[in-house]
């Protein structure tokens, strides 16, 4: 998967020079110093017939690039992207603007099967597939520049992608985001949105309001406005005023218009529901930022997540553009822990000149300001299509997915509310989806979902084109790698069971017995030494190389040997257990101070002998996970202090999945009490406000994890039938 990243960022980075260079921009000196310097020699151009052709990755087959010559000179292509490469030898060729090289190989028979890929010092293999390139010619757009005025006057900068000599009518696709879309072209349009481009649609890109091209000021999660103020205006205006625009003014339009967008522009779409635009005929929330207080991006259960909120909230709001977030040490955990408290980050990095972290510091608890925000509480019923999208190992916004798609479904009479679930991180189903990590899930997810489901529901409901055939809920299930589908999610063919933590560091479906050899687990959580919620190194969360999007499925084995993570394991499952539905946690636990964060892990074990995939034996994949803060036990608004020694019961909402344990494997429940530096640490002693907290504050604590008659700590499973 690693291998594959590098070769989209580098026909990533491939097409932004060629793009340059088209447009008349020059090639700075750093970009072209990036390429070793190479010797270009002359060869008979009827050699490289012999290397035409198509070319599968062997790490990721759906990758596939193409080599092809034009009289004497030789091209590759891929996603969309042209560039010419240039021979140094006779089976070996560079690019002149990037740092990758091609060495194609012959088989024992002197026939040419393969390539070697080389780039940043790492070799990729690639079979020979055809001998037939296979050259797709992007289609053309004319690009028009333009602020459309909203109803208060402020003016939003948007970009509309229209094919020439069109015959028909076309529905718009809008995506409104606060990324920036200057740099978008057609080459975007057509890489980005290939399914879309071959249906045939005008797309339309704008910023919106305060970031980047657009006037007005950004808010971020902008509340909705008050309706009885007229002139008030919110998201869900701004996305009615540009619709309105675009109908009257975009020409040879069909007066529909859909909505999409990923993470906050998933929160964007389904904002466009409210008082929605009678030509919003379809909407796509895909990981919409929801509730970012219960679940999303900034608190989970009222834990702070420490290293996104800080660098996210700094690259959006230190400029009207994004910024690039860098940190001093090269270990975000070593950093974050040399900054110690929350408060020093106001006092030496300047994070009290960005409103969204002051709003953290006057809103630690789940106050009408997050609640303002919070998009399931006031998303209820809509008359617009919807089509909900997420990834079971989304690292940002998979509370979101649910907690929208839930919200729509309670007024869902028309029937027309979707969900699409897949093994994917966040965003993933724009990618190939056939890996994640060390994952292998046996087909391109994320091309189905794009040819198969997306595109065809837009064209049904966009462009009255086929059959709505797309069932309510279509999930794929993890560990049988196959997509199942449902009338409504959670399914109803399941039962709820109980697996119980037992003494011996078991877990069964047996309840403890009275006469159990311990009562309880016991571990030292030290705020000095906290759990690294990743390995390590930690990256900064966006820098180049970052694990960030794919730590959810990293193998939990390198927490072994900590005395500060208990874990609970079944034995090897003797058929195969499902679990389709929201996972529930019932910790029964005390602490020895007055405040204490609970993490509680399902884990799926892998045989020690695994001959499916050498790789994966022993790994121990988290299929579900999530944080309590122990304050807010009885309540998100009013926390309370926990009484010393006392135990309690933590109900803690794991969230859904769609998972097969298979045959052989185990199941794992592990506990711990910090997850760093993604979620601040507990100073383990109750303050009123941990963001204001002093270092006197933080104290080690001693916790216990119950597994008794008495206090029976479980995971309630939804198993299938």
């Amino acid at each position: 998967m690693k291998k594959t990243i590098l070769l989209f960022g580098f026909v990533w980075s491939l097409a932004l020079i060629i793009n340059q260079v088209n447009s008349g921009f020059l090639i700075t000196p750093e970009i072209a110093s990036a390429s070793p310097q190479h010797t270009e020699v002359k060869i008979d151009p009827k050699l490289f017939d012999q290397y035409t052709g198509q070319y599968s990755f062997v790490d990721d087959p759906d990758f596939v690039i193409s080599f092809w010559r034009e009289g004497d000179k030789f091209f590759f292509e891929a996603n969309l992207t042209k560039a010419e490469i240039f021979p140094e030898g006779p089976t070996k060729f560079f690019f002149k603007v990037v740092d990758a090289q091609i060495t194609f190989v012959r088989s024992p028979q002197g026939k040419i099967n393969g390539l070697i890929w080389h780039e940043n010092a790492r070799d990729s293999k690639a079979n020979k597939i055809s001998d037939q390139p296979n050259i797709e010619l992007p289609q053309a757009f004319d690009k028009r520049d333009v602020m459309i005025p909203m109803r208060d006057g402020a003016r939003l900068h948007t970009l509309i992608f229209t094919p020439p000599d069109r015959r028909d009518v076309l529905p718009i696709l809008l995506n409104r985001t606060p990324y920036g879309v200057g740099q978008t072209t057609a080459d975007f349009i057509n890489r980005n949105y290939k399914e879309f481009v071959k249906d045939g649609y005008i797309f339309v890109r704008q910023d919106i309001r305060g970031r980047y091209g657009s006037d007005g000021q950004f808010v971020m999660n902008r509340p909705p406005r008050d309706k009885r103020d007229a002139r008030a205006i919110d998201e869900s205006t701004d996305t009615y005023d540009t619709i309105d625009w675009l109908v009257k003014n975009v020409g040879q339009n069909n007066g529909r218009v859909g909505v999409f967008g990923v993470s906050y522009d998933g929160w964007l779409a389904a904002i466009a529901t409210l008082d929605s635009h009678p030509a919003l005929k379809a909407v796509s929330p895909q990981a919409p930022m929801t509730d970012a207080y219960l679940g999303d991006d900034f608190f989970h259960n009222g834990a702070f997540r420490e290293s996104f909120g800080y660098e996210y909230v700094t690259a959006m709001e230190s400029s009207k553009e994004s910024v690039a977030v860098k940190l001093e040490k090269a270990d975000a955990y070593d950093w974050y822990l040399s900054i110690g408290t929350l408060s020093r980050l106001n006092d030496g990095y300047h994070a009290d000149k960005l409103p969204t972290w002051n709003a953290f510091i006057e809103h630690p608890n789940y106050d009408a300001y997050w609640k303002s925000r919070a998009a399931e509480l006031y998303l209820t019923a809509s008359s617009v299509p919807t089509l909900v999208v997420g990834g079971w190992w989304d690292q940002e916004d998979f509370f979101g997915t649910l907690a929208t798609y839930e919200a729509l479904e309670k007024n869902d009479r028309r029937r027309q509310n979707f969900l699409v679930i897949g093994p994917w991180n966040h965003g993933g189903w724009n990618g190939f989806g056939r890996t994640l990590g060390a994952l292998n899930f046996g087909s391109p997810t994320g091309l189905y979902y794009r040819r198969q489901i997306q595109a065809p529901w837009f064209a049904y409901f966009l462009k009255d084109k086929g059959k709505l055939t797309e069932p309510e809920a279509l999930t794929f299930q993890t560990g049988s790698n196959k997509w199942t589908t449902a009338d409504r999610w959670p399914p109803k063919e399941t039962v709820s069971r109980n697996f119980f933590l037992r003494s011996g560091q078991r877990l069964s479906l047996e309840k403890p017995a009275a006469n159990e050899k311990s009562e309880f687990e016991t571990y030292v959580s030290k705020v000095a030494n906290p759990v690294p919620y990743r390995k390590r190194p930690i990256q900064a969360t966006y820098d180049p190389g970052s694990e960030w999007p794919s730590w959810l499925v990293q193998d939990q084995r390198f927490l072994e040997g900590r005395p500060d993570v208990v874990a609970w394991q079944s034995e090897a499952l003797e058929r195969d257990l499902i679990v389709n539905g929201d996972i529930m946690a019932h910790l029964f636990a005390s602490t020895s101070g007055s405040d204490s964060d609970w993490v509680v892990k399902l884990i799926d074990v892998y045989p020690e002998q695994y001959s499916e995939d050498r790789k994966m034996a022993g790994y121990q994949l988290m299929i579900a996970a999530e944080i309590f803060r122990g304050r807010f036990r009885a309540s998100f608004e009013k926390p309370a202090p926990l009484a010393t020694g006392q135990v309690n019961e933590y109900v803690i909402d794991l969230h859904g999945n769609n998972h097969c344990f298979q045959k052989g494997h185990r199941m794992m429940v592990q506990v711990q009490s910090t997850w760093f530096p993604l979620y601040d640490r507990n100073p383990q002693k109750f303050v009123e406000n941990i963001f204001k907290a002093q270092p006197s504050d933080f104290q080690d604590a001693r916790q216990r994890v119950y597994e008794s008659a008495r206090y029976p700590s479980h995971v309630t499973l939804p198993v299938m039938k």
